[in-house]
This record gives C-alpha cells, structure tokens and sequence, in this order.
C-alpha cells in the first residue's frame, strides 16, 4: 500500500514566513503600507513574491488544503515561535549548518525554534529519499515522560501514512559495569514492550517492530531512520545542555539525521 500524504494533511494550520528585521508585511493577508528605503522596499517585495509561490506550490499539489501567508517583521525564530503560539505543528526546512555556523547565524531558525515551541517540531532536512519497503517510521524512546508523548505522535503518523513502526531504544555502555550487559539489555526490552502495548492496541493496523541498538544514541538513532520518513523524539532527554529544553540526543540529531526529524513536547 503506498503511503498516505502525512504531516501536510493533518494539520490545517500554516506557519508564517518571517522577514529580515525591520521588515513590514505586503504578502496576500498583511497590507500593512510603510515608507521605506528603496532596500527595504526592495526586500518587501523579494519576501512578498516568495510567500506567494510558496502558497501556490501548496496549492497546487494540495488544493484540499486551505493556505494562508504572512510576512512579518523582526528576528526569525522569535517571530515564527510567537506567531506559531497556538499552532499544532511547525514545519521547518534546515541547511545542515554546522554548529559553530549555527551559533553565529542570525538567521538560524532549527534549534531556537525547537526548544521554544509548544507544539511539535518538524525539521526537513532533505528530499525524500525512501528505498525500503514497507515505509517506516521510528520513534526513539528512553523512558521519559517526553518520549512518551512522542510515541504516542508516531503511532499516530505511522498510522496516518500507512507505514511500520520501529520503536528503537539505544543503550550506550557506560564505562564501568555494575550489572551484567545482558540485565542492562533485558531491562530495555522491557520498557518497549510497556511504553508500546496500549498504543498497540489504539492502531491495530500499525506493524510495530522493537529494536534494542547498543552504541551513541544520535549515531544509532540516525542510522535507523536513514531511510525513514521520519524520527520521532521526545524533545526533553535525560541529558542536554545547561539552559536548553532540548536533550543532547536531539540536538545532534538535527544535524545529522537526513529524514525529517520530528521533535515532540511533553504534554
């Protein structure tokens, strides 16, 4: 069965396409009219005829979908964050920065955008590129009260787009060994046959398959979902960077997973 049009066809809300700052609107849904430098009028107008062919793109491949547009002024990811507030979905695309590049891009929308939204986050990264079939879909789990909450959003994604589900779980070895390798593994199977029997029992039609991975849970995880239509994660791990409502894991798999990596808030 081919896939079912998944996270476009779910949400009926767009995201606006915020515009370098000091910007005014001119796009289809903001007449606001401003004086100017030539520049600014110049980049007004750039803004507003990128807004409109994004909107007939969509339109276009998806006319059961209603589209609205928005150019709005000010920093990108603050802008996007506060008028994506009631939203039930973000979808971002990603240029693969660096982190360095990612840290002084003014620009630079994934991460602050990720740890400040209250909705799901989507970051496509690159084009489509499954070559295994059936289609799947992982969901990464450790425990959390997050990671719960995502996959209870990739059951639902995989049963929207017809595809399995891989629930993967990785365990990474610490330096000293307390308990036997196989408890520590034994233990992790555990909590995917837990996190996953009611949900199981919701989507029926969902074919789910348990992976315990030993190894870095960025380069496992990546690694599962490479050809994946998507990763889902809880957007709180057990680790992260001091300050950051996004783990560790996260973090590094928006810079190195190629499918769309999809984040989730608790709650």
């Amino acid at each position: 069965m081919a896939p079912r049009p998944g996270l476009g066809r779910r949400r009926g809300t767009t995201a606006p396409a915020p515009a370098a700052p000091g910007a005014r609107g001119t796009a289809p849904h903001d007449t606001r009219q401003v004086d100017g430098t030539p520049g600014e009028t110049a980049l007004r107008q750039a803004g507003s005829d990128r807004l409109e062919q994004a909107c007939n793109w969509v339109r276009g491949r998806h006319p059961e979908v209603g589209v609205t547009g928005d150019l709005l002024g000010g920093f990108p990811a603050p802008v996007l964050g506060g008028a994506a507030r009631e939203a039930r979905m973000i979808v971002l695309g990603s240029r693969h920065l660096s982190r360095t590049a990612e840290f002084f891009s003014a620009g630079s929308l994934v991460v602050p955008v990720t740890a400040q939204a209250r909705c799901p986050v989507v970051v496509v990264g690159d084009a489509e590129h499954i070559s295994q079939q059936p289609p799947y879909v992982v969901a990464g789990i450790d425990g959390s009260a997050s990671a719960t909450a995502a996959l209870a959003f990739a059951f639902d994604e995989a049963d929207l787009r017809g595809a399995a589900l891989r629930v993967v779980c990785v365990w990474q070895p610490p330096l000293f060994m307390l308990d036997d390798e196989e408890v520590a593994l034994r233990a992790q199977r555990t909590l995917l046959s837990e996190a996953t029997v009611g949900l199981s029992e919701k989507y029926p039609d969902v074919h789910v398959r348990h992976e315990v991975l030993t190894g870095h849970p960025v380069e496992e995880l990546a690694r599962a979902a490479e050809h994946a239509l998507s990763v889902v994660v809880g957007r709180r791990g057990s680790g992260g960077y001091t300050g950051m409502r996004i783990g560790s894991v996260v973090h590094g798999l928006l810079h190195r997973a190629h499918c769309p990596v999809i984040t989730v808030p608790t709650g």
